[in-house]
């Protein structure tokens, strides 16, 4: 049976401003997840996709994850800890148990595709083990269209079998439903974690243990009303501001609905290779971020 998961409920994908001189703004980052947690988030995941984790640097990460020790409640946050390099991955998770993150979120080596099941549990099972001294809860990270390398039932399974005191939960990205439901249902004892907020009412009493989601970034309270109070009016809400970023680059329309939602355009900054949306489509952005939230 996996161990227990001390987070559940509404997460943001919480984004990581950007300096003009492309590092990571630590102090933005500390007022944005002080925002989010005070405005709906149960919790937050730092440094995932949406927080650019392999746009940086394994210091630049590390600095991130000290700036958040020092500043907000751990117990909330769990931490992307996943790299294409084996030592860099047990280096940050190991960072991440010394300073007390309540999980670490872990993509699977991702440079090369098409690799067999057991490179995939061997690089897990060396994280596991490496930190084993400070057995910090692990949380698998599926979003194959990005990473190229899945983290199938059986996988899961394998995993779970294998190290029941540290596989906690599931982050899925893929979109696939189907598949968050099969995993969910073959271990309910698994926090899953789809990366819609659409599931959130289902969350309440399902097979679900909240959501993780990029645009809960720009809707956390409609979220935590949703999750909290079962408002289906609100979900409403946060779903269609979620359907502003469909067919479109989302990590930087998320900065985009950050910088106008927060009145400070450097938020809008993304690392390289990304890039910032445009001042009209940010104009655009901005109009359909108030009138969804307004109710309008």
């Amino acid at each position: 049976m996996p161990v227990a998961s001390k987070l559940r409920g509404v997460i943001a994908a919480i984004a990581t401003p950007i300096t003009a001189q492309r590092a990571p703004d630590l102090g933005r980052f500390l007022d944005l997840g002080g925002r989010l947690l005070a405005g709906g988030c149960d919790g937050l995941n730092v440094l995932g996709t949406t927080g650019e984790a392999t746009s940086l640097s394994r210091q630049q990460r590390a600095e991130v994850m000290r700036a958040a020790a020092r500043n907000l409640d751990l117990a909330r946050l769990m931490v992307g800890t996943g790299a294409a390099a084996l030592d860099d991955a047990v280096a940050l998770t190991r960072l991440a148990a010394e300073l007390g993150f309540a999980g670490a979120l872990v993509v699977p080596p991702f440079y090369y595709k098409g690799v067999s099941e057991d490179g995939v549990f061997a690089a897990i099972a060396a994280i596991a083990e490496a930190t084993a001294e400070r057995p910090i809860p692990i949380y698998l990270y599926h979003f194959p269209a990005l990473s190229g390398v899945p983290y199938t039932p059986a996988l899961v399974a394998r995993l779970i079998s294998a190290f029941p005191d540290r596989i906690a939960g599931l982050k899925d990205s893929s979109g696939d439903l189907a598949y968050s439901r099969t995993v969910a249902q073959a271990h309910p004892a698994l926090a899953v974690f789809p990366s819609s907020e659409a599931t959130l009412l289902e969350a309440r009493s399902g097979p679900f243990a909240g959501c993780i989601s990029a645009t809960a970034n720009l809707n956390a309270d409609l979220c935590a009303r949703a999750y909290r109070n079962g408002e289906a009016a609100a979900l409403e809400r946060a779903v269609a501001i979620r359907a502003l970023f469909d067919g479109r680059p989302v990590i930087a329309g998320v900065k985009a609905g950050l910088a106008h939602l927060h009145h400070d355009n450097a938020l809008a900054l993304p690392m390289p290779p990304l890039v910032a949306w445009g001042a009209a489509e940010r104009t655009r952005l901005g109009a359909d971020l108030d009138r969804i939230r307004s109710g309008a």
